[in-house]
């Protein structure tokens, strides 16, 4: 068998071994069923339990209310983009609030922009989005359509400490990267979607969690597979869902409810990670340099530059050799990221804080 390394990617990321274990054993054949998980068909009842589970699954880590729907769709967060002003802000005759903390808030904007009015509630481009902002500097409209928010900006690897205060105005949120990795008051948002492929599970599924009165808002005539009101009552089988990557996501909920005992815990460990990466930035005396400022900092996505890029590349090539991958950053930006998802263990993140620490050493010794 293959070695694994330590894959620190934004995502698609590393999952569970467990979860991955489980799914090989029973990969040409479900316990009972005789079929692949590859093969069942969706209207099935076998599939059913699947669905049922992994809905289950969420409800109990999330503690969701009964009066939110849990939707499994497809097309990735960047449909909801989307998604969410065709439903909630086209037609309204009301402006949405955007509150802009890196690219993904960027890229929900300009889609948003393409059904209605969209107001600019905060922007942290002048200070490089480096940060998120403070409350008392949120200017919100008390009439909009909705607030919406990323929690966790992949890129320049920003976060939320708490969501921001919307009033009586519907609350919506990209949760794509920081999804399941700790507890979030479910009742203080009217929607929250995410991208499965960070914490949740693989690509190809996307998690909405929608509460009972905005499907109430939605217009009519809506093209049905991006109707809210028609997946929640078609139970997200209105077309073949993405069965597999639903199957994961059950696997993976169960994982975090059985294994690791609930989102308290897996938040500490993750904080616990963070700050085994953020001490060694720190106390580089400005080697490593931090983007994201430290009351700001994602626990999800550790990102930060080097003194030059030459040297950022040789630190790559080096990494590789003590088998962590994909700490690239993103393209738009460069630098160095490190994805520390639900999934990657302590163990990969020791491993890269030791070797942060002696390529330091090695630079400085030259």
């Amino acid at each position: 068998m293959e070695k694994r390394v330590y894959n620190f990617a934004a995502g698609p990321a590393t999952l569970p071994v467990p979860v991955l274990e489980e799914a090989q054993r029973h990969l040409l054949a479900l316990p009972g069923v005789g079929m692949s998980v590859l093969e069942i068909s969706h209207r099935s009842r076998w599939f059913a339990d699947i669905l049922d589970a992994a809905e289950a699954n969420l409800r109990r880590l999330l503690h969701i209310p009964d009066h939110y729907h849990v939707l499994f769709l497809q097309g990735g967060a960047s449909l909801q983009f989307s998604m969410v002003p065709m439903n909630f802000l086209r037609g309204s005759g009301k402006s949405a609030d955007y509150i802009l903390t890196g690219s993904w808030s960027n890229r929900a904007i300009k889609e948003a922009q393409r059904e209605g009015a969209v107001r600019i509630a905060w922007d942290g481009k002048d200070e490089n989005y480096t940060r998120v902002p403070l409350s008392s500097e949120l200017n919100l409209d008390a009439d909009a359509a909705y607030v919406h928010f990323t929690s966790n900006e992949t890129i320049q690897g920003v976060a939320f400490q708490s969501e921001p205060d919307a009033g009586q105005v519907p609350l919506i949120c990209d949760a794509s990267s920081d999804f399941l990795s700790r507890p979030i008051p479910v009742e203080r948002y009217a929607l929250i979607y995410a991208g499965a492929q960070k914490n949740a599970g693989p690509a190809g599924v996307t998690i909405v969690i929608i509460r009972d009165d905005l499907l109430e808002r939605v217009p009519e005539n809506m093209p049905s597979m991006l109707d809210y009101r028609r997946q929640a009552a078609s139970k997200s089988v209105y077309n073949t869902p993405p069965v597999f990557a639903i199957y994961i996501v059950m696997l993976v909920t169960r994982w975090l409810l059985e294994e690791i005992g609930g989102l308290e815990k897996m938040a500490a460990i993750n904080r616990e990670k963070a700050e085994l990466l953020y001490e060694v930035i720190d106390q580089s005396d400005g080697f490593y340099r931090g983007h994201a400022r430290p009351d700001s900092r994602s626990l999800m996505n550790v990102t930060w530059r080097m003194p030059s890029e030459a040297l950022e590349q040789e630190f790559l090539k080096q990494a590789e050799k003590r088998g962590l991958y994909e700490l690239k950053g993103h393209r738009s930006v460069g630098g160095l990221r490190a994805s520390i998802y639900n999934a990657m263990p302590l163990e990969g993140v020791r491993a890269l804080r030791e070797f942060m620490i002696e390529f330091k050493e090695q630079w400085e010794g030259r």
